[in-house]
């Protein structure tokens, strides 16, 4: 709930874009590295899809980039799954709002 609320009075502040990832990594406590079996994309989704929401809720597409915080990710999903699951996540939001998710808030900020 505080990080909620934090991230909340965080998107008040115009000059800030959030990189939306990296929480696949063994120390965020999925437990996924341990298993026999790699997680699947709809795990994936069901396990984080409400904080990407949150972040995308607070500060909108435009605001936001998703991001792979690969090689460390690899001990827990591997791309392919943390791809689609990120296809799946952002399927609910517009053709606009999932370019700017993909592609477009990362060439506006980075300058590419």
């Amino acid at each position: 709930e505080q990080w909620q609320d934090d991230m909340a009075d965080l998107s008040h502040c115009p000059n800030v874009v959030a990189k939306l990832g990296g929480l696949a990594m063994p120390d965020n406590g999925w437990g996924w590295h341990e298993r026999d079996t790699p997680p699947t994309s709809d795990e994936f989704v069901l396990a984080q899809q409400r904080y990407y929401d949150h972040m995308i809720d607070c500060f909108g597409a435009a605001r936001c980039m998703f991001e792979s915080n690969f090689p460390v990710d690899r001990w827990s999903i591997s791309y392919p799954v943390l791809w689609n699951g990120l296809k799946k996540i952002a399927a609910k939001y517009s053709e606009i709002e999932q370019r700017a998710l993909f592609t477009e808030t990362a060439r506006r900020i980075y300058r590419l």
